[in-house]
């Protein structure tokens, strides 16, 4: 693609008069993301509600809906998902260990078993594009199939994202850069996510 034709972020000064609520919403400050979904105004708006209900965490609970994030996030090779949803899920209670233990996926023995079950189902989800008879079982001594509802939808919502930000190689928004951990960087997580 040349720069010609290549997809670009839309500045919100530029939006169509329709997308002035979402602007609102996200204080005068969409996200690149958000700037590059509004050149299908229509499609943006019908995204909105499910974009508003994943981000509060829906009935998993923001951490729980953190965690799941960056899982896709690694498995869609997405360093503007990872990047993005590093912060917001330090904001949502996981630790810095934690989140760096999200790339050894469920079987690294520090999570708790209700961890390790939505990490699981995420990897059954990406690699499957289904969860197993068993982890299903498994997660409903945990969850609710409400919950469980919210996991898949979730997934599904990030699987979308992380394709149309690799398609068009959104750069990270600069002030979500400035707030990451200093050893969260692209080039170290673009190395992690090439050796797995």
């Amino acid at each position: 693609m040349t720069d010609d034709t290549e997809l670009k972020p839309l500045p919100a000064k530029s939006w169509d008069l329709s997308l002035a609520s979402i602007i609102d919403d996200m204080g005068g400050r969409p996200l690149a993301v958000h700037e590059l979904m509004a050149n299908h105004p229509a499609l943006l708006k019908a995204w909105w509600n499910l974009r508003n209900y994943t981000v509060a965490g829906g009935d998993l609970g923001p951490r729980n809906v953190e965690l799941l994030i960056l899982r896709v996030a690694l498995h869609m090779k997405s360093w503007y998902e990872w990047g993005s949803h590093v912060q917001r899920g330090l904001a949502a209670g996981l630790t810095e260990t934690e989140i760096e233990r999200i790339k050894s996926g469920p079987g690294d023995p520090g999570w708790t078993r209700s961890d390790s079950l939505l990490l699981l189902a995420v990897d059954e989800l990406v690699e499957n594009r289904a969860i197993s008879a068993e982890t299903i079982a498994a997660l409903k001594t945990h969850y609710t199939e409400q919950q469980i509802l919210d996991l898949i939808v979730t997934h599904g919502a990030y699987v979308i994202l992380g394709c149309m930000l690799n398609t068009w190689d959104v750069e990270l928004d600069e002030h979500v850069a400035r707030e990451l951990p200093e050893r969260i960087r692209r080039p170290n997580f673009e190395e992690d996510v090439a050796g797995g």
